[in-house]
Parts: structure tokens; sequence; C-alpha cells
């Protein structure tokens, strides 16, 4: 690092940012629609879908992340540590996201093997590809600045990916499959899967690694587990980040069932007409609801994210992220009093929690990057892949409860997946508890722990400061 720059041209972080625009491609399907194409679609019952969404995504979380993280940080290459990894997986993920939704005939025991198998090679691909990417953020520089700076270009790009799977899939689904959702499914992830690999590449060519470990650092892995365990902030960040993620994935993967059952149709006909010539041709209202209701949260999202540098350079990322996550809160747990006719409420809720839920996503990752400087400061070794594995551990037990809990609560209200008769009352208020009450929980819960993260803005400058000075000398 001695000698090296450690500011970043705009090339180099659009180039870094471009590498989650592809996971999220991947990512943000998982979130928005897993639970509702194995039962809508796939056609596993309520039970095998959150069965399997669970138990491979605990394997994969707490399986699969430790293992790439210990193999990353102990990767030595011309390239770096981190960034072959993204060079090697971007094809191999590209092929199994599309196997992964894809709908062979055959039995339902056969269907069941198949779903378990595709799914675990994603999350296995998906881990080796985007922990080491996570962890080149907090070796890409040692400025915490340019790391905030970083962190808001790589969101924007997030929410790009968020915007189109969240706004337009849905009916990109219908379309392509000229209504057979399979057919459409299959279809519109082959093209994701082919830019995605794209962007991929695009990443590991115009990234490079400035913090490298001195030369005489050795360390072994129980010695790396060992200073994980030890390491409070990285405790609490796992567990933070896995309260994050259940929220993430029960709401994301919940709207489609609450505008499909919920909402009242002929209020939100109503509603829409007069924006429709202003607005891209939907194959009907409620994939054109789901659009603009994800649309309105994402572009609001995108606005909190571009001033959240502001925020946490000003108060420090711990009161930036718990006061934004806080607020989004509120607004979450105000669906609950929302009627079926109250479109216009629903929608401006859900852009104000956008919003200030946009201002927290970047923050969230840089106190990643920052937990790992606080070992490095504490141990004088760094191992920061195995710290970035407490964000992809957290993100896929995250994404496992929230994502099963979906289908498991839906079950339980009655819910019958490809109902002919329309679903009872139970089941349709089950709808509108998963996009209220139980996803704010999880955050709240979030909020509370962050209160014993002792990373504050003036540790925040004291770690950076003493870092430089050992690097240098």
């Amino acid at each position: 690092m001695n000698g090296i720059s450690q500011k970043l041209s705009v090339g180099e972080k659009i180039g870094y940012s471009l590498g989650d625009l592809a996971a999220n491609l991947v990512f943000q399907t998982l979130v928005t629609y897993l639970a509702y194409f194995y039962t809508d679609i796939y056609g596993l019952d309520t039970k095998h879908a959150s069965a399997v969404i669970l138990s491979v995504g605990l394997v994969a979380a707490f399986g699969f992340n430790p293992l790439i993280g210990a193999l990353a940080d102990r990767t030595r290459s011309k390239w770096g540590k981190f960034r072959p990894w993204i060079l090697w997986t971007a094809v191999p993920l590209g092929v199994v996201a599309i196997l992964a939704f894809t709908t062979p005939g055959g039995s339902d025991q056969w269907k069941l093997i198949y779903a378990i198998i595709t799914y675990s090679l994603l999350l296995l691909l998906y881990a080796a590809n985007n922990l080491p990417y996570s962890a080149l953020s907090g070796v890409i520089t040692g400025d915490m600045k340019e790391r905030n700076s970083m962190s808001s270009y790589r969101f924007v790009a997030v929410m790009f990916s968020q915007f189109f799977v969240q706004v337009f899939m849905y009916n990109f689904i219908i379309k392509a499959g000229g209504g057979d959702k399979a057919v459409g499914m299959s279809k519109v992830m082959t093209v994701l899967a082919i830019i995605g690999t794209i962007m991929l590449l695009i990443c590991f060519f115009t990234t490079k690694e400035r913090v490298v470990p001195k030369a005489e650092q050795k360390s072994t892995l129980k010695e790396d587990l060992s200073d994980l365990v030890k390491n409070k902030p990285w405790i609490i960040m796992l567990v933070t980040t896995t309260l994050v993620f259940i929220t993430l994935a029960m709401k994301g993967g919940s709207y489609v069932y609450y505008f499909e059952n919920y909402v009242d149709k002929a209020e939100l006909t109503a509603f829409l007409d007069p924006f429709k010539k202003f607005l891209p041709t939907f194959e009907n209202d409620t994939s054109l609801s789901l659009g603009v209701f994800n649309g309105g949260g994402i572009l609001a999202g995108l606005v909190g994210i571009m001033i959240s540098q502001k925020f946490a350079n000003k108060f420090g990322k711990r009161n930036a992220f718990m006061a934004s996550l806080f607020i989004s809160t509120l607004f979450i747990i105000c669906f609950y009093f929302l009627s079926a006719q109250s479109i216009g409420l629903i929608f401006v809720i859900q852009i104000l929690h956008g919003f200030f839920y946009g201002i927290s996503t970047p923050i969230l990752w840089t106190m990643i990057a920052d937990v790992a400087d606080f070992s490095e400061w504490k141990t004088n070794r760094r191992a920061t892949a195995i710290i970035f594995s407490a964000m992809m551990v957290g993100l896929k037990a995250g994404l496992s409860i929230g994502s099963a809990l979906v289908s498991w609560i839906l079950g339980s209200y009655g819910y019958v997946p490809k109902s002919s008769i329309g679903q009872t009352e139970s089941a349709i208020n089950g709808t509108k508890m998963l996009v209220s009450v139980y996803p704010a929980i999880p955050f709240l819960l979030a909020v509370a722990l962050l209160f014993l993260y002792e990373i504050n803005k003036s540790k925040e400058l004291q770690i950076e400061s003493d870092l430089k000075a050992r690097r240098i000398s």
C-alpha cells in the first residue's frame, strides 16, 4: 500500500458498482419472486417451498459462506485475493441462475429434488462470487470517505437492478411467456444471466486491490475464527444483517400476494387509469400496480442513497443507519392500518418508506468494511473476506428465513396456491400482515441491537488514523 494513492476514479467506482448490479439481478429475483415462483409457478405446496428455502438457505449461510471467506482470504494470484473469484464465477453463476428458475416436468418428488439441487448450486456460486466481491470493497481503498462514496455508487447500481426486477420483471414474465409464467420466467432469467455475466467481467477488469496485507502477515483459520468470536462489532453486524434481510425478504416476497389478493381491484384500476398514458404498457393491472408501487419506493430510495454519504460523514455510520432504519420501520407499520381501498395512501407510504430505508442501504456495507478495519486495528492481522462472511451469512440466513416465513405464514393462514375460487378472508388478512406487522419486528430489533455497536464516529476516525500510520511505517 505504501506510495499507492487511495483515491478512486469515477470509472473504477462505476466498474465496481456493476458487480453488484449483476449480482442483484439474481438476488432481487430471489427476494421478490422465490416463494411465489415455487408456489404459484413451479407448483410446490407451501410446506415444501418453505422447507427448501429455509434448509438450503441455512446450509448456504453457515456452510458455504465461512468456507468461501476462508478460501478467499488465502487466495494468492497476480490479480489479488478477491478479484479472481469474480472472474472464475461469472459464467457458472449465470448458467445456474437460468437452471434454478427453469420448471422441468416430472413427479412432485422429482420437482422437489430438482429445486433442492439447483437452489443449492445457485447459493454456492452466489457466495463464491458475491462474498469476495463484497470483501473487495475493504481492500480497494483504505480511505473511509472514498469507501462511502464508492458505496453510494454501488447502491445506485443496486437500485437500478432492483428497479428492473421489482417494476418490470413480473410484466416481462407474463409477456415473454405469452401468459405462461413458467416459460416467461425461464426466458427472462436467460437474458438477465447474459447481461449479469458481462457486467461481472467488466467489474473484474476495471478494479484494483490497494490495501495489501504485509507479506509477513500469516494466520491460521483457527486464529481468524478466534478473532471473529472475540470481535463484538462483527457479532452485532452478523445479527443485524440477518434481521434486516429477514424483513427485506418477507415484505419483498409478499407484495405480489398483497396486490393479487388484498388490494381492491376496482379502486386500484380507477387510481391508475389517469397515469396509464404516461407509463409503459403492462399486461394487466396487477403487474402495473406492482410495478408502480415498487418503482415509487425504489426511486425514493435512490434519493436516500444519494444523500446517505452526507449523513454518514456528519453523524457517523451507526447513528445514521439507526435513525433511517427506525423511521422507515414506522412506515412499514402504517400498512397495517390501510384499508384495501386506500390506494393513494398505499403508494405514498411506500415512497416514504423507500426514501428513509434508502439512506441506510449503503451504510450497512461500509460498516462491515469498518469492522474489518477494527479487527486489524485490534489484532494487527487483516482477514477481510472472513469478516465479510458476516454480511453474507446474515444475508443468506435472513433471505432464507424471511422467504420461508412468507410461504409458511401464508400456509398457516390457509393460503391455497393457484386457487381458482379465490382466497379465504383469513388468507387475505395474512397477506396484509406480511407487508406490515411481521416485517416491522426484525427491523426494530436491529435498531435496538445497534445501541451496543461501539464503532461510532470518533472511533471510526481513530481507527483510520492509526491504520494509516501503521501501513506507512
